[in-house]
């Protein structure tokens, strides 16, 4: 059977170049580069087409064997290995993403598989697929739309209904079905010819998890719940390629348990506070539903950069599942409403130097740094970057938000660039609008390394028949 893999940008060239410069970064992953490669001794022909952030790459025989050196590898071999030490101590920074498409030309243990196509040592692949960085499909998906003829013929052939009615495996099963992603939980786990697998070769990590001390950040626990305070830079439960390093995880361990931690709901990485972590499926799913019902309520705290009236803030926020999230005072059909009730409103401090580098805190150009204002936050909805978008589309954007903050100050110099704030301009023309649109994402910056000035400082349900509250945020000088 015909194999074939998709493979990163970052090649041996660009991974070296993981601790450069942003922009550098920046200006590799946005470029496009074609190759078409052949090799005369096996006659093996490679075609691949790199792109932003990730790379499509068709072989027409088994698959070519790429060196390079992983993160925390040494340059010497073992048994034709890398030598490698695992993937602890976690990185301070997440390198560039490295995405591996493959399918299985031949059968056999998955691990042994992965180490062989890309070249990685067994240990670097065992910890990958422990952080639930691998996984697979019965039938690769469909190639991207930047795919090429040659790649779409591949793709063909190995997902040809005479080929695929031989794999037992996928029998009464659709196409859909049988293109299902799974992860992968075993390192011995046997996949067979035509198997899609995919492999997040650099999980996003979060160092910071092995900066706490966890057990100081436990709220509560109880038969059903364990309410914990969680810390900013952290990931409520996982990310798509590393589940290993999250609050579940963590807490659980603090704890001793023997089952782990369920989550119940999301704050963003950057934010901390109170979270609600499940101790069994049932209250996990009993949880879900009191949101539902919006029996559940949450109280923010937010350090923002100007004051902002009590009352209420409506927007409509765009339904597109990427940031930055866009929102709008006036009613957008299809949009989501956003609603946070300002409580009060009180003048503090803005952190000091020492506070900012600790938490790591971005600065972002703001003009005045000697004020910032504690604002205490009803949350009415909630929808993902919600506080932080509605926020800075007020012209209060949350201290250190890397990623709203900019855009604000860009909107405070050129009034009118926001197509949907107070000063928004009339378009022409609809391709206009969606020029202005994306100009204004583009003023929008990255996500915050760690901490933001946002604290979900309260969470009570049932009319306060369960009632919690987080630590004093980290701009007071709360200790790690």
């Amino acid at each position: 059977m015909a194999s074939m893999s998709f493979s990163s940008i970052f090649t041996n060239n660009c991974r070296s170049l993981g601790g450069g410069p942003v922009s550098l970064l920046r200006n590799l992953a946005s470029t496009h580069v074609f190759c078409l490669k052949k090799n005369y001794k096996n006659n093996n022909v490679v075609v691949s087409f790199c792109s932003n952030k990730r790379a499509f790459a068709f072989q027409s025989s088994k698959p070519q064997v790429v060196t390079h050196t992983a993160a925390a590898a040494a340059s010497s071999s073992v048994n034709g290995y890398l030598e490698y030490h695992r993937l602890l101590p976690c990185p301070p920074e997440n390198g560039p993403p490295r995405v591996e498409h493959l399918v299985v030309s031949e059968g056999g243990p998955v691990l042994e598989y992965i180490c062989k196509a890309l070249d990685l040592p067994p240990l670097f692949v065992a910890d990958l697929i422990h952080f639930g960085a691998v996984y697979y499909a019965l039938v690769c998906p469909q190639p991207p739309s930047s795919a090429t003829p040659e790649q779409i013929k591949i793709f063909k052939e190995v997902t040809a209904p005479s080929v695929l009615k031989k794999r037992a495996s996928i029998k009464g099963k659709t196409v859909r079905e049988a293109q299902k992603t799974f992860r992968i939980t075993h390192v011995d786990q046997f996949v067979e010819a035509g198997t899609y697998i995919r492999v997040h070769v650099h999980p996003k990590r979060f160092p910071r998890c092995y900066e706490i001390d966890w057990k100081s950040r436990i709220i509560a626990v109880t038969e059903s719940y364990v309410v914990l305070d969680k810390p900013a830079g952290t990931s409520v439960g996982g990310t798509t390629d590393n589940i290993e390093e999250s609050c579940a995880t963590f807490a659980t361990r603090a704890l001793k348990l023997t089952a782990p931690l369920y989550t119940t709901h999301q704050i963003d990485n950057c934010t901390e506070g109170c979270v609600v972590l499940a101790r069994t499926k049932e209250y996990c799913s009993v949880f879900h539903g009191k949101i539902r019902e919006k029996k559940v309520k949450k109280l923010y705290l937010a350090l923002v950069s100007t004051p902002l009236p009590n009352g209420l803030i409506t927007h409509y926020m765009r339904p597109v599942n990427t940031a930055p999230r866009l929102v709008s005072e006036d009613f957008v059909k299809g949009w989501q409403l956003c609603q946070l009730e300002v409580l009060e409103c009180k003048e503090v401090l803005w952190p000091d130097s020492t506070i900012e580098e600790k938490y790591r805190v971005e600065g972002c150009g703001w003009p005045s740094k000697d004020y910032a204002y504690e604002c205490k936050i009803n949350l009415l909805t909630g929808r993902t970057h919600q506080v932080r978008a509605q926020l800075a589309a007020c012209g209060a954007p949350i201290v250190g938000d890397s990623m709203y903050m900019p855009a604000a100050i860009a909107e405070m110099s050129s009034p009118g660039l926001n197509p949907f704030g107070k000063r928004k301009k009339q378009y022409a023309t609809e391709d206009d609008k969606e020029m202005a649109i994306k100009e204004w994402i583009s003023q929008h910056g990255k996500e915050p390394s760690v901490a933001v000035g946002l604290q979900a400082c309260q969470i009570s349900w049932d009319d306060g028949e369960h009632f919690y509250e987080a630590g004093s945020p980290w701009w007071r000088c709360k200790k790690v």
